[in-house]
């Protein structure tokens, strides 16, 4: 049995800034234990290489979820990354902090010390903002890329609609006046993803005293009490267990933490016996909380060559990369998101309720071998799509079975409130006032069924319905709250009733931020680390 002073389960976004952090001073002994590899496949360094990871079992969880009622009976797909840097290795590299007031209103539900103002001072400490020119602001280990002088020349429709409409308009979406139409900044270096295995991780490694195990699948954390003190793992045909001297931290992600809690005894007691399980702690809220942001995209026919003239033709596949191969540019340096931003549906709402895509890009999914592909259409197109921010929808991730490898049950309960359907409408009716400008009318060959331009607000949301989907940003399934009763993890992210065990991911948002939530991720792993090492001194 193996012994070290921080074990740390999951090396995804939170889990290699953890790594890096808690092991910085030398002092102590981390091992980071992850279900996935170790990330090699040249498609996760490549930033455009998301649309051959997307639905990658060797690298992609696949998940889907039970049917929804409210989306038409629809299981929906939920990719999650399964290797070394977790699902921001296989993401569309979006790096979006949120709105101000999304952190002071986890402030206000419990999580104190989480407000504006505190995760701010911890965003500017992770980043090194990369301008258009080449110059840098800040020092931090994690890249981010401002790539306006690359984007595709079509995407100067859209900021000309926002323009006609009167929207605002903003230079970085990460700043604190973030709202309007932007270049969305992507999280690259060199040309290359820059997630954070490579920020965080890759620097520990060269450590002495941090220890990666890839292809290992924790089964449970096992208890002295209600002392968190040892890992069982299954590697390979073997099972191993660990010992943490100090602390165990669950670091699984939205999908994964939560049932991991449950399958070692904390959880909601009538659904851990159901299983077989015997409950250490009844702790109702693990699962539960679950938020997620639904979007649905609107795909036209354009009049003037669009990103599909260059990537769909194997002429033009090959000249993209020789271009990147030679330069680190070109389309396959940058993400699918290119342009978007916040938006109000309505000019008196107190902040954006939307968050737009502008892609100059239109695609179909494609077999190869026994995998799907994303694959460009062989004509010019662009997408439009919207998704309501804050939704109020709450659903449930729980274990399907005893087995750690059986499927999560997950229940998301889209559109169960009729806010959430009331800004659905909202979204559709503002992306319908921007396909009606001048702008982008005339950059209109054909829509591709449905016509927006022509759907009531009845039929936005009936099509919502039949055709939304997540846009992989879960959060919440182990809320932090300062009251025991209501949540799981306190403000410091150790978990309610229990010793020496945290859980550091987006599974303790207690609400969801308005935009990507990659970025706020590794924000709260990074702030985590120092209150774990706060309370070891």
């Amino acid at each position: 049995m193996s012994e070290y002073d921080y074990i740390i389960i999951g090396a995804g976004s939170a889990g290699c800034v953890l790594a890096e952090r808690l092991s910085a001073s030398g002092r102590h002994r981390v091992l980071v234990l992850e279900a996935g590899g170790a990330g090699r496949s040249p498609w996760i360094a490549l930033p455009l290489g998301y649309g051959k990871t997307f639905y990658d079992p060797r690298v992609n969880w696949c998940y889907e979820t039970a049917p929804e009622e409210a989306l038409a009976g629809r299981r929906g797909y939920w990719p999650r990354g399964k290797v070394v840097g977790g699902s921001g290795a296989i993401n569309a590299l979006v790096y979006a902090r949120g709105l101000p007031r999304d952190f002071d209103d986890w402030a206000a539900a419990g999580a104190t010390g989480w407000d504006w103002e505190a995760v701010r001072a911890t965003y500017d400490a992770i980043e090194t903002q990369v301008g258009a020119d080449g110059s840098r602001t800040g020092t931090g280990p994690l890249h981010v890329q401002d790539v306006s002088d690359r984007i595709h020349l079509v995407n100067r429709h859209f900021f000309a609609a926002a323009g006609e409409l009167g929207l605002p308009s903003t230079e970085n979406i990460n700043d604190p006046e973030s709202e309007g139409a932007a270049v969305y900044r992507i999280n690259t270096s060199g040309g290359r993803r820059m997630h954070s295995a490579r920020a965080f991780l890759a620097p520990a490694l060269k450590r002495a005293n941090v220890t990666l195990m890839t292809d290992v699948l924790v089964e449970r954390i096992g208890f002295d009490g209600r002392r968190a003190v040892s890992v069982e793992a299954r590697h390979g045909d073997r099972t191993v267990t660990y010992r943490a001297g100090r602390e165990i931290v669950v670091s699984a992600g939205s999908v994964t933490s939560p049932r991991l809690l449950q399958l070692s005894g904390i959880g909601p007691a009538e659904l851990l016996r159901s299983h077989g399980i015997v409950p250490l702690l009844d702790a109702p809220h693990v699962g539960g909380n679950l938020q997620d942001h639904l979007a649905v995209s609107y795909f036209f026919r354009a009049t003037e060559p669009t990103l599909n003239n260059v990537l769909r033709p194997l002429l033009g596949k090959l000249r993209a990369g020789a271009h990147y191969a030679f330069t680190r540019r070109g389309p396959l340096s940058l993400s699918v998101n290119q342009c978007g931003g916040y938006f109000r549906s309505d000019p008196a709402l107190p902040q954006p309720d939307q968050q737009l895509y502008f892609n100059p890009v239109t695609y179909s999914t494609a077999p190869q071998g026994k995998r799907s592909v994303i694959q460009p259409d062989p004509f010019p197109g662009f997408i439009i799509s919207f998704q309501p921010s804050r939704p109020t929808s709450r659903g449930r991730v729980d274990i399907s079975a005893a087995d750690p490898a059986a499927p999560p049950a997950i229940r998301p309960n889209s559109l169960a409130t009729e806010a959430d359907r009331a800004e659905v409408v909202a979204g559709g009716l503002l992306c319908q006032r921007l396909m009606a400008t001048a702008a982008l009318s005339g950059l209109v060959e054909a829509a591709m069924d449905p016509d927006l331009r022509t759907m009531s607000p009845d039929d936005i949301l009936a099509d919502f319905r039949d055709r939304c989907g997540t846009v992989f940003h879960p959060v919440g399934t182990c809320r932090m709250g300062a009251d025991a009763a209501a949540s799981v993890v306190d403000p410091r992210l150790r978990v309610h009733g229990v010793e020496g065990l945290r859980v550091v991911d987006a599974s303790v948002f207690p609400n969801i931020t308005s935009g990507n939530t990659n970025a706020p991720t590794m924000m709260l792993a990074y702030r985590a680390a120092g209150l774990i090492l706060e309370d070891a001194t």
